[in-house]
């Protein structure tokens, strides 16, 4: 169908409202509570869901309780909410590498990648919407973006399941207290098998993974299940079943194999493994876009062309047709440029600064396009993040910029790219959204704008907040190393009462990990900092620790390390390389399969369970995969997983204010909560009830 043919639902003549002061607020509100558990969702797992749908629906039933709205009101809460599920992305899955290479995670630096990654999206798109979205309607599906178009027009002629988001929402929010916050039962039962040296079976039993395996589905669910499998039933038993009798340390680990657990010899060995393996997926991913890459970039660039050569002078512009004009892309490219090189926070130079904004156009026209094809579930982000640090590092290394500044640097470049093609992609589909619904493009890019403004003032405390919950202080020694500390070090208060003064190892010295670490008077190193982001701590006093894996952010540390610095255990890295070769030879998708591998098994399990439901519930029901993606499941699963991350940030901000302690959750606790068995009892309610919302009928009851 031609794009002279399309009607959409409301016509360019007709005149609704549409960007108005309740809509855009509403939408930033609702932009900002998914931003955060975006947030959560990852750093656990490195992965999103589109909150498009849900944000719609939601809006649609509080402008029933607010006063009537129109649909192109709703399509403006929905676009400017979108923003922060694709910023949380990019930031949750890249900043956690200043961790990793041994510096502390700024609030400001933060922000400024997340507002200046989120506006490049923005203005990328501006002159590829005309080529993109309406030359290629009917071509390119945008499935979210249509499904999201489905429930706003559903929504404009009768009943939306708004109740179902706020059910779910409801019930993944009081598991997930009444599960961490009063710890009734045990969230992560884990059991290590006895006839199998070295080998476990776990799993993290909350309602947000289980939404997860549910939207993703039980293809996508195998796979990452059949990763930890391998992790953690194959590999860490060999590791331990071969080691047990070597009498030295085997790089890179600093401890005996046979005096390691399971954790230690994944943390020592499998993530190099599982990182290799990840990296090659989304390269692969990035391949077989290829041709689609090329197309794209050609018909973004013609795009381009014909919107700078303009329309006559005497064409009316339909309402539909208007965007932002292209002196807004122009100036406000060179204004990314300029604040890009002289933001004091991201010590970035100019060369760097103008490979942020070439590659965001390609990656963002590429992020578009394969959007378009496959949706943004598939949309190979990690890649085109990747693709940047390997060529960003590459170019460094040639001009010897190989020291901790530069590889911060070459941070900041892949980070604000990954961020910006997040955008991009999100925008994609909202647009989509509104060519489909009859909204006027340069609002929706203006609402982008805002949501982009708004979620970035959240989503870097949102980080720092879970990254200071689960930090763990560890009382480490090493006696043949004396600390060198800058003049005028930090200071950092331990458990111990004492303040002492912070070291940032940056680069691994004998047995001292790159890390931070709390020095005494006599220089002598007395605790480690572990973070709480892809911290290595996993026991204190006792206690297991809780630690948010983020994958991806261990990936790109990687990437920047073995390039800049020369120093990595390639053997291991080239294992999970030719694993994730292998499995694209025998029809597997490896990137899945890599992520399983790297994350620990306990988070693959609920997934799988989530994706057994789907199964279950996909058997029962009949219709197209438009309409799956807002079914009555598909809702309930958002609820589950925005309920679960809020709660996970608000149970976050207590630990942080040392509330936990004075209210005294453990009380609460009962024999039960350690018994492995009774976690299962609630985690089969909450998949019961899954499946039973997953295979009701809609509402179709008529809005009066």
């Amino acid at each position: 169908m031609s794009e002279t043919e399309f009607k959409p639902y409301i016509g360019p003549y007709e005149n609704q409202k549409e960007f108005t002061f309740r809509a855009v607020f509403i939408g930033a509100i609702l932009g900002i509570i998914f931003a955060a558990s975006s947030v959560y969702l990852a750093l656990k797992v490195g992965m999103t869901v589109s909150a498009s749908i849900p944000i719609a629906v939601l809006s649609i039933t509080l402008f029933r309780v607010l006063g009537r709205s129109t649909i192109l009101e709703n399509n403006i809460v929905q676009t400017t909410g979108s923003a922060g599920e694709s910023i949380a992305f990019g930031v949750a899955t890249t900043m956690p590498v200043f961790l990793l290479l041994g510096l502390n995670m700024e609030m400001m630096s933060i922000l400024w990648m997340s507002l200046l990654g989120g506006i490049l999206g923005v203005l990328m798109m501006i002159p590829l919407r005309k080529g993109l979205i309406v030359k290629e309607h009917g071509k390119l599906t945008y499935p979210e973006g249509t499904a999201c178009a489905d429930v706003l027009i559903v929504g404009e002629e009768g009943g939306t399941n708004a109740k179902t988001v706020f059910l779910g929402f409801g019930i993944g929010a009081i598991y997930k207290f009444v599960n961490v916050g009063l710890r009734l039962w045990a969230d992560v039962p884990t059991r290590m098998l006895k006839f199998f040296k070295g080998a476990s079976i776990s799993g993290e039993l909350t309602p947000e993974l289980l939404g997860v395996g549910y939207i993703i589905g039980p293809q996508v669910s195998a796979n990452m299940l059949a990763g930890g499998v391998l992790s953690y039933l194959i590999l860490i038993p060999a590791i331990k079943i071969f080691g047990e009798n070597i009498s030295t340390v085997m790089f890179p680990a600093s401890t005996l194999i046979k005096d390691m657990t399971p954790d230690m010899v994944r943390n020592a060995y499998v993530l190099y493994i599982g990182a290799g393996a990840v990296a090659t997926g989304g390269i692969i991913s990035l391949i077989k876009s290829f041709p689609t890459i090329i197309s794209a970039f050609r018909s973004g660039f013609k795009s381009f062309l014909d919107s700078r050569a303009g329309k006559n002078s005497g064409e009316v512009v339909l309402r539909t047709d208007r965007d932002l004009p292209l002196w807004v892309v122009v100036f406000g490219s060179l204004g990314l440029v300029l604040a890009i090189w002289l933001a004091p926070v991201l010590h970035i130079n100019a060369i760097s600064a103008v490979l942020i904004v070439l590659f965001g156009f390609f990656f963002v026209t590429v992020s578009s396009r394969i959007t378009g094809e496959i949706g943004s579930s598939s949309n190979p982000i990690s890649g085109m993040t990747v693709a940047t640090l390997l060529i960003t590092c590459l170019l460094f290394l040639a001009a010897g910029w190989t020291g901790v500044s530069y590889r911060a640097m070459a941070l900041c470049t892949a980070a604000i790219v990954c961020i910006a093609a997040s955008n991009g992609g999100t925008i994609s589909q909202d647009l989509k959204t509104g060519f489909l619904v009859g909204s006027t493009p340069k609002y929706q890019q203006l609402a982008i704008m805002i949501g982009v403004i708004s979620s970035a003032l959240v989503i870097g405390f949102t980080v720092i907040l879970f990254n200071n919950a689960y930090t763990s202080i560890a009382p480490v020694s090493f006696e043949n190393f004396t600390a060198s500390l800058p003049e005028k070090p930090e200071t950092f208060k331990a458990p111990d009462g004492i303040t002492y003064r912070v070291l940032h190892v940056t680069e691994q010295v004998g047995d001292v990990r790159i890390g931070k670490y709390l020095v005494d008077e006599s220089n002598h190193i007395k605790y480690l900092v572990d973070p709480g982001i892809a911290g290595v701590v996993t026991s204190l006093n006792g206690q297991p620790t809780k630690k948010l894996d983020a994958p991806k952010a261990r990936l790109f540390s990687l990437i920047i390390d073995g390039i800049l610095t020369q120093k990595l255990p390639w053997g291991l890295v080239l294992i999970g390389i030719f694993l994730a070769l292998v499995m694209e030879l025998v029809g597997v998708s490896s990137l899945p399969f890599a992520v399983g591998l790297y994350l620990p098994l306990s988070t693959s399990t609920p997934i799988m369970a989530g994706g057994i439901i789907r199964t279950l519930v996909d058997k029962k029901r009949k219709g197209s995969a438009s309409e799956a993606e807002f079914s009555p499941g598909v809702l309930m699963s958002s609820g589950y997983i925005s309920g679960a991350a809020i709660t996970g940030v608000i149970l976050a901000g207590i630990t942080i204010l040392g509330m936990d302690t004075k209210i005294d959750f453990s009380s609460y606790s009962t024999s039960l909560s350690s018994a492995d068995w009774f976690s299962l009892i609630p985690f089969l309610v909450l998949m019961y009830i899954l499946y039973r919302i997953g295979i009701a009928k809609e509402n179709k009851e008529k809005r009066a």
